[in-house]
């Protein structure tokens, strides 16, 4: 467009959306251009913040008309660069933060209907003032937006017990590239009427059009609590002892998480006064955590009991479980705290893994023996939700490992390709829950079947012809 059609352009989408909510300064885009671990960084032709549906579809129809591109983004908090606009100044940041009002909850259907901008932490706090619970966990969740979490099809903590979230969802409203809207926000688990759209749109990552609304699914709010923290000789005994912990606490094990020493560390390191729950180090640890909508349920005694009878079975070296909300609040926090030590580590380079459960160890000294072997200054650790084969490898290199752009892509790309290597053997999947974004965009191309692919593109190009919602991510 030439700078007379921008300038037109531009009071078009003011129209639409009040002026005070497109952003074009410098500075007021700044937050908008960057991923949030600062790997990508983009252009925009300005921000819009729409507060409404309706406001969306004006906002896309303006779009698709002029041939704009569109980057739909909630939170900014995805690992993937998903949500980050191109260098080229081309294109809309659609920012949906204003979008956060909480439509119906309705406790004895155990559903809520929301806004695609409200914020994960205020759907957990809605359900939980009707005595209920929204079951999604995520360390940004005070921040992270529903639809984003829905775009990319997010895992977190509770996946063992209540699934990602696809299994969260009921109904979506969606704003079609063109402008019209999908209004699916249907509040039922049992409507067989033809394909089932919503599904399509979970896990698009903004590619076929802007979520704007959503039907989540709440569960009963657990009364009782029990958390536990197990020092482990290796991953081997990781696995036996998520088996001992199911066969005994079967439904009521919500959570079961597992760290490597080597990730302990880096975050222990950090400078925030972390207490060891532990008395020493160990290879490795797992958070274990049952949960029980009843109060009377004896949720301390019956962990207390499963990780003794562990203890006696060689499972597990060492154990400790919270005996207060406080000393629970700290080993998850130890947990949240991956990613910022993460980011403080040096050069870091993670990954989104899924094996077969069984097969998790076969990942870890898979990954553990070709690092070593093809980067002898790298270091691998590990953390995840070993209950559902996904493990994060994290490859911490020092800085001046790479010195420039270049470098590090050229870096990232040997890296990725060892721990496909080693994912592809086991049969596994190289996203989980973080998506695939700018990051994995040629991984995906190399990982799918020839005929999986090219299903995916008909499905965009039927959506979007023109190509223009969120260029240059998922494909």
């Amino acid at each position: 467009m030439g700078l007379q059609d921008v300038d037109g352009f531009l009071e078009h989408l003011r129209s639409a959306v009040g002026a005070a909510n497109v952003l074009t300064d410098e500075s007021d885009l700044a937050p908008y251009v960057v991923d949030a671990r600062r790997r990508y960084r983009g252009g925009a032709l300005c921000v819009a913040r729409p507060a409404t549906t309706a406001q969306v579809s004006q906002v896309l129809t303006l779009c698709h008309e002029a041939g704009v591109a569109v980057v739909p983004q909630g939170g900014n908090t995805g690992m993937c660069g998903g949500a980050t606009p191109r260098a080229e100044r081309d294109s809309v940041v659609l920012a949906l933060g204003r979008m956060n009002r909480v439509r119906a909850v309705d406790p004895l259907n155990n559903t809520i209907a929301v806004d695609a901008g409200c914020t994960l932490a205020a759907v957990q706090a809605e359900a939980a003032a009707v005595g209920r619970l929204f079951p999604m966990s995520l360390g940004s969740e005070g921040s992270c937006q529903i639809g984003g979490n829905i775009a990319t099809n997010a895992g977190g903590t509770a996946v063992l017990r209540y699934g990602p979230m696809r299994d969260l969802v009921l109904g979506v409203e969606a704003v079609m590239p063109d402008g019209r809207v999908v209004n699916a926000m249907k509040a039922l688990r049992k409507d067989n009427t033809g394909y089932a759209l919503k599904h399509l749109f979970v896990g698009s990552e903004g590619t076929l059009g802007v979520i704007t609304g959503a039907v989540l699914k709440l569960f009963a709010k657990p009364a009782s609590d029990a958390v536990a923290m197990v020092g482990l000789d290796d991953i081997d005994a990781a696995l036996a002892l998520l088996h001992h912990v199911q066969a005994r606490a079967g439904s009521r094990l919500t959570n079961f998480e597992v760290i490597s020493a080597g990730e302990y560390e880096l975050v222990m390191s950090l400078p925030k006064g972390l207490r060891d729950p532990l008395a020493a180090r160990h290879p490795w640890v797992a958070i274990v955590e049952l949960t029980d909508a009843d109060p009377a349920a004896p949720l301390g005694d019956e962990l207390a009991a499963i990780v003794h009878d562990a203890m006696e079975r060689g499972l597990g070296r060492d154990a400790t479980l919270a005996a207060s909300k406080a000393q629970a609040e700290l080993i998850w926090e130890i947990r949240h705290s991956v990613t910022e030590a993460n980011v403080n580590a040096g050069l870091t380079f993670s990954h989104d893994t899924a094996v077969p459960v069984s097969r998790v160890p076969d990942f870890v000294r898979g990954v553990e023996r070709l690092v070593a072997e093809r980067f002898p200054a790298a270091k691998p650790v590990f953390v995840g939700h070993v209950g559902d084969g996904n493990i994060h490898a994290v490859i911490v290199l020092p800085r001046e490992a790479a010195s420039t752009p270049a470098e590090t892509d050229a870096l990232a790309a040997a890296v990725n390709a060892t721990i496909d290597e080693v994912t592809l053997s086991l049969d596994g999947s190289i996203s989980a829950e973080h998506g695939i974004g700018r990051s994995n965009r040629r991984r995906l191309s190399a990982y799918l079947d020839p005929a999986d692919l090219a299903l995916m593109q008909g499905i965009k190009a039927l959506f979007d012809p023109k190509g223009l919602m969120n260029p240059g991510v998922l494909l």
